[in-house]
C-alpha cells in the first residue's frame, strides 16, 4: 500500500462542490478548447489507463485486501485488474472504427437525388462517474473504457468504504493524467451527494437501487442523462432437466465469489421440486470442497465492514424469526463469533421462505442464499414476473422450449444459461439493467455509444425537394399527390 495514498486518506479534506465544480469547469474549457478529439489522443489515455492499473497491480490488489480485511490475491487480480485491462484493450483496438461515421437509410427517392444521412458520434464532454466498494478497480476502470473511447474527459467518485484503494487510485491518476483529463474526488455520503448534482454531460453510477433513486433525482435538475447500473434480486432457475452437479458448481462459484459481494450474484433459487433435495446436497458437498476453512482461509473474501456484517445477521435472524430453516455451512466447525480484522460470514442456505422477510425483500449482497421450489416452470416464470425486474436472471436446464419461455416472458438486464453471471465478462455484449436494476448499458461498443452523443446529420439534395413534393406554400396539387401517395395502407 503506498504511503502517499494512506497520506492522501489520512490528511486530504473533503472536497466542496465548489471545489468540484471548479474541476469540472476546468475541464469543460478543456474539452472544448481541443475540439475534435482524434483517436491518437483517445488511444493514448487508454494506453495511460493500461499503464496506470498494470505497473501498480500489486499496490492496487493489496490495498483491497486491507480495505475488505480479507481478499483473495488472485480474486483481486481476475476481477478488478485483468478485467479493467481487458476492458481498455478492448476498447483501444476498437475506437477507430466505433469512431467512424453510420450511414443511415433515406426514403425514395432521396438517395437517387444526391441526399445523404449518416450517424456521428461524437464526446459529450464531462462524465461523472460514482464507482462502489465491491469491485473499486473494475467498476472505476472499466466504465473508463468507453469514457475515454467516445473522447470525454472524467470525473471520479470511488467509494469512501475502500478508502485506501480510492486513495492510490486517486494518486495515480494525478501521476498518470492532468487534472483535466481525469480528477478523483475522495470523501463520504456528504462529497457523494454533492458530486451528483455537478451539470455534467453525463453521470455514470453503481451502486444500490435506493441510492440510484436519488442520484437519478439529483441529476434531474441540471438535465444530466445517466447510466444506473443499480441491483436487484438475481433469481436462478433451476429445472427438472438440469444437470445438477453443474448446477451446484456453479451457482456456487459466482455466489461465495467476493463472499456474494456482487451485483450478478444468485439472489435465490427456484429449483423443480423433485430436484430440491439433490441439489440442496450437492451445494453443501460443492462449498465444502471450495471451502474447507473458512475463517482460516484466505481464499475467503470478508464481508466488507461491520455494518454490512450486522446488516447480513440481521437478514438471518429475522428470517428465522419467520420461520425459514437455516442451513449453515461451516465444513471445520469455526467460531464466526470472535474475528480479528475481518467480517466473515460462513455460507448459509435459507430454507421455507416467505416475501416478508427482508432476505426476499432485499438484495443479499453476501453469502445467504434462499431456495424455493416450484412444481412447473409457469410457476417459477410468475414468480419473477410478479417482483421487480432484476439485472441478471439465470436458468439451468436442457428443455429448449421451456428456456425460451423463460428468455420470452421474464425481463432483466441479462441472462446467462447454465451458468451464472458470465454474460458480463464479454465486451461484446451490452452490461446494464432495466427498471429498478437500472438503465442504459455500457461494455465494449454499447459503453462507446452510451458516452457518445449520436448526432444526425443529413446533407441536402441540390435539387429542391421541398418544391419537388409540394410543401412550399403556396400549396397545390403537387402537395396533394404526395399526401395521397404517402397516405395510405
Amino acid at each position: 500500500m503506498s504511503a502517499v495514498a494512506d497520506q492522501i486518506r489520512a490528511k486530504t479534506s473533503e472536497p466542496t462542490r465548489d471545489d468540484m465544480l471548479a474541476v469540472l469547469e476546468k475541464q469543460r474549457r478543456a474539452f472544448l478548447e481541443e475540439g475534435f478529439v482524434p483517436v491518437e489522443t483517445r488511444i493514448d489515455r487508454l494506453n495511460r489507463a493500461i499503464d496506470l492499473v498494470i505497473d501498480n497491480k500489486d499496490d492496487l490488489v493489496a490495498a483491497m485486501d486491507t480495505d475488505f480485511g480479507g481478499r483473495p490475491r488472485p480474486l483481486s487480480m481476475m476481477t478488478d485488474i485483468m478485467s479493467s485491462v481487458s476492458a481498455l484493450k478492448h476498447a483501444r483496438k476498437h475506437v477507430k472504427q466505433w469512431m467512424k461515421p453510420e450511414k443511415r437509410k433515406l426514403d425514395f427517392p432521396l438517395p437517387l437525388l444526391g441526399a445523404k444521412a449518416r450517424v456521428h458520434f461524437q464526446p459529450k464532454g464531462v462524465v461523472g462517474c460514482i464507482s462502489p466498494w465491491n469491485f473499486p478497480v473494475n467498476l472505476t476502470f472499466m466504465p473508463l473504457a468507453g469514457m475515454f473511447a467516445a473522447g470525454n474527459r472524467v470525473m471520479v467518485k470511488p467509494s469512501e468504504f475502500t478508502e485506501r484503494t480510492s486513495a492510490l487510485m486517486a494518486e495515480l491518476a494525478a501521476k498518470y493524467f492532468d487534472e483535466t483529463e481525469l480528477a478523483f474526488f475522495l470523501g463520504g455520503p456528504e462529497v457523494g451527494k454533492a458530486f451528483s448534482t455537478l451539470p455534467f454531460d453525463h453521470l455514470k453510477f453503481t451502486g444500490a437501487t435506493e441510492v440510484g433513486r436519488h442520484v437519478m433525482a439529483a441529476a434531474a435538475k441540471n438535465l444530466t442523462p445517466v447510466t444506473l447500473e443499480l441491483g436487484g434480486k438475481s433469481p436462478v432457475i433451476i429445472s427438472k432437466t438440469a444437470d445438477i452437479r453443474q448446477a451446484a458448481e456453479n451457482v456456487m462459484l459466482g455466489k461465495l465469489m467476493n463472499a456474494g459481494q456482487i451485483c450478478l450474484a444468485p439472489d435465490y433459487i427456484l429449483v423443480q421440486e423433485s430436484r430440491h433435495d439433490e441439489l440442496l446436497k450437492t451445494m453443501q458437498e460443492v462449498a465444502a470442497d471450495m471451502y474447507p476453512k473458512i475463517l482460516a482461509n484466505d481464499e475467503y473474501t470478508s464481508v466488507i465492514n461491520e455494518r454490512h456484517h450486522t446488516r447480513l445477521q440481521g437478514y438471518v435472524s429475522d428470517a428465522k424469526e419467520k420461520g425459514a430453516k437455516i442451513v449453515e455451512l461451516n465444513p471445520a466447525g469455526e467460531d464466526f463469533a470472535h474475528q480479528q480484522g475481518s467480517h466473515k460470514i460462513p455460507p448459509m442456505f435459507i430454507e421455507q421462505v416467505s416475501d416478508d422477510m427482508t432476505v426476499m425483500k432485499n438484495e443479499i449482497f453476501g453469502p445467504l442464499l434462499p431456495l424455493m421450489t416450484y412444481e412447473g416452470i409457469d410457476e417459477a416464470i410468475d414468480y419473477v414476473n410478479d417482483h421487480p425486474r432484476p439485472l441478471a436472471l439465470y436458468y439451468f436446464g436442457t428443455d429448449r422450449d421451456e428456456e425460451r419461455e423463460v428468455l420470452e416472458r421474464t425481463t432483466s438486464g441479462g441472462v446467462t444459461l447454465n451458468d451464472v453471471i458470465w454474460h458480463v465478462g464479454h465486451e461484446d455484449l451490452p452490461f446494464g439493467g432495466v427498471g429498478p436494476s437500472g438503465m442504459g448499458a455500457y461494455h465494449g461498443i454499447d459503453g462507446f455509444r452510451e458516452f457518445s452523443h449520436r448526432k444526425a446529420v443529413y446533407r441536402q439534395a441540390k435539387v429542391s425537394v421541398a418544391k419537388l413534393i409540394g410543401i412550399r406554400p403556396p400549396y397545390g396539387d403537387t402537395l396533394q399527390k404526395t399526401l395521397k401517395r404517402e397516405i395510405k395502407k
